[in-house]
C-alpha cells in the first residue's frame, strides 16, 4: 500500500539476512557506518546497497545538492557543498569575538577558579542539546541542584541564560545547515510558549520548594525518556517530514502543547522541546530527522524569551548564575553547533541512547540526595497557600501517569496513521479511477 507523503523507517534487522556472510571486520565498519555517519556514505552488502538517512534537508536545498555544478563558485562551496562546516563555524566565531572582548575588557577570566564546574559540564550538555530534543538545560540543571546543591531557582535561570547562547548556536547551525524542521510547530509553539512562561514563573514556581522542583525536573525528563523508547519501540512505522493534513484543531493542540512546556521552562528552564517533540512523533508521527531540529529551533526562541523576561522584565537573576554564565558562554557556543553537526551524522537509536543513560542517571542522582519519601511515593507537588492555609495534592504518580499519557497519546497516533491510511486509499482509487475514464475518453 502506498502512503503517500510518508517515509518508512526501516528495521535494522531487514539486513540481517545480508549481513549473515560479512567478516567481523566488515561488521564493524558496516555498524561505524551506520551508527555514526548516517547521512553520508552508503554501504554495501555485497552488491546490495542501503542509503543511510541522516537529517533530512528541505526540498530547495536538497536539490541544489544533486544539481551541484563540476566547478563550483565560492558561494556553492560555503552554502552548498561545505555548508555544514559553514554553519558550524558562523555562531561559534561571532559569539567567541564578542566573548572574548567582554572577556578582557572585565576580566572574566577571574571568575574561573570559583566557578569552573559548569564550563566543564556544559562541555557535554551543550553538545547533547544540540544533537538530541533534549535542551542543554537538562544536563545543567539536575548536575547544579542535584550535585552542586544550587538554589533551583538559580539554576533554572541559568539554564535559560546558557540555552539561549547554545542552543541559538545551534538555531542558527539548524538554519544555515538548510536542515528540515516543522516550521508550524515552531510558530503556534512559541505562540502558546510565551503566556506559558509569564504564567508558571509568576503563578506556579513561587509555590514549589526546591525538592519539589528537583523531583519534578527529574519525573518530567524520566517520562520523556519512556516516550522515546515508546516511538523506537516501533520498528516498523511510517512516519512524515511534516505533520500531515494540518488542520486548527492540530494547531490547538501545538498551542495547549507549547503553553504547558511553557510552564515547564518556568521553573525548570527546560520543557518545551520535551513537549512539542512527543506530540509530534506520537501523535503526529512526524520522524525524529524533523523532530529533533524542530526542538533546537523551538528552545533556542524560548529560551532567548526567557532570558530577556527574567533579566529585563524581572531583573531578580542571581550574581552567581551571571558569573556562571559569563564563564560558560564560549563552551556553549562551541557544543551547540557542534552538536547539531554531529547530530546530522549520528543514528538516531545511537543519540536515543545518550537520553535514556542521561535520564536514569538523574533519577539514580536525585534519589541518592534522600528525598522524603513523600516525594519518591507521589512525585512531588505538595504546596502550600501561605495566605490561606490550604493543602494542595496536585498529581499522583508523575512517572506513571507521564507514562500512561504517553502510551495514550501514542495509541491516537495509530489511530489517526490508520485514518489517514484509509482516505489516501481512497484518493489512489479516484486517481485510478480519473486515469481509467480518460484512458477510455481517448479511445
Amino acid at each position: 500500500m502506498v502512503k503517500l507523503y510518508s517515509e518508512t523507517v526501516k528495521n535494522t534487522h531487514d539486513v540481517k539476512g545480508q549481513s549473515e556472510n560479512m567478516t567481523r571486520g566488515e561488521r564493524i565498519k558496516t555498524w561505524c557506518k551506520k551508527y555514526l555517519l548516517e547521512g553520508e556514505f552508503n554501504f554495501n552488502f555485497h552488491n546490495s546497497s542501503e542509503l543511510c538517512a541522516g537529517q533530512s534537508l528541505d526540498d530547495v536545498q536538497a536539490e541544489k545538492m544533486e544539481q551541484l555544478p563540476e566547478n563550483p563558485t565560492i558561494h556553492d562551496l560555503l552554502f552548498i557543498k561545505y555548508r555544514k562546516w559553514f554553519a558550524m563555524l558562523l555562531p561559534m566565531t561571532c559569539i567567541h569575538i564578542v566573548w572574548w572582548s567582554v572577556a578582557i575588557r572585565h576580566n572574566l577570566f577571574q571568575y574561573y577558579p570559583e566557578y569552573w564546574h559548569m564550563p566543564v559540564v556544559m562541555i557535554l550538555g551543550s553538545l547533547i542539546g544540540g544533537m538530541t530534543s533534549e535542551g542543554a538545560g537538562a544536563v545543567a540543571f539536575p548536575v547544579m541542584t542535584l550535585a552542586l546543591h544550587i538554589n533551583p531557582t538559580i539554576a533554572r535561570d541559568f539554564a535559560l541564560m546558557m540555552q539561549s547562547v547554545g542552543m541559538t548556536s545551534a538555531l542558527v547551525c539548524v538554519i544555515f545547515m538548510k536542515v528540515k524542521f516543522e516550521t508550524r510547530a515552531v510558530i503556534i509553539g512559541c505562540i502558546g510558549a510565551v503566556p506559558g512562561f509569564i504564567i508558571g514563573v509568576h503563578w506556579v514556581d513561587p509555590y514549589l520548594t526546591g525538592p519539589q522542583k528537583k523531583m519534578l525536573f527529574v519525573s518530567i525528563w524520566f517520562a520523556f525518556a519512556l516516550s522515546l523508547g515508546i516511538l523506537n519501540a516501533q520498528k516498523k512505522r511510517s512516519t512524515f517530514r511534516e505533520i500531515p493534513e494540518f488542520c486548527a484543531w492540530k494547531g490547538w493542540v501545538l498551542f495547549f502543547t507549547g503553553i504547558i512546556g511553557g510552564i515547564f521552562d518556568a521553573f525548570a528552564g527546560s520543557g518545551i522541546d520535551i513537549c512539542i517533540f512527543s506530540v509530534i512523533t506520537l501523535l503526529f508521527r512526524v520522524t525524529e530527522k524533523t523532530a529533533t531540529p524542530t526542538t533546537v529551533v523551538l528552545k533556542g526562541t524560548i529560551a532567548v524569551f526567557g532570558f530577556y523576561y527574567r533579566a529585563v522584565m524581572m531583573g531578580d537573576i542571581d550574581i552567581m548564575a551571571w558569573r556562571y554564565f559569563s564563564v560558560t558562554v564560549p563552551i556553549s557556543a562551541c557544543g551547540g553547533p557542534i552538536g547539531s553537526f554531529l547530530g546530522s551524522h549520528l543514528h538516531r537509536q545511537l543519540v536515543a541512547s545518550f537520553v535514556y543513560i542521561l535520564e536514569a542517571i538523574a533519577l539514580v542522582g536525585f534519589l541518592f540526595t534522600k528525598p522524603s519519601w513523600q516525594l519518591i511515593v507521589i512525585g512531588g507537588i505538595v504546596s502550600f497557600l501561605k495566605e490561606k492555609n490550604v493543602k494542595f495534592l496536585i498529581s499522583g504518580v508523575i512517572i506513571i501517569g507521564c507514562f500512561v499519557f504517553f502510551s495514550i497519546v501514542s495509541k491516537i497516533g495509530s489511530i489517526l496513521m490508520e485514518h489517514l491510511d484509509q482516505n489516501n486509499v481512497e484518493k489512489l482509487k479516484k486517481l485510478e479511477e480519473q486515469r481509467t475514464e480518460e484512458e477510455t475518453g481517448q479511445q
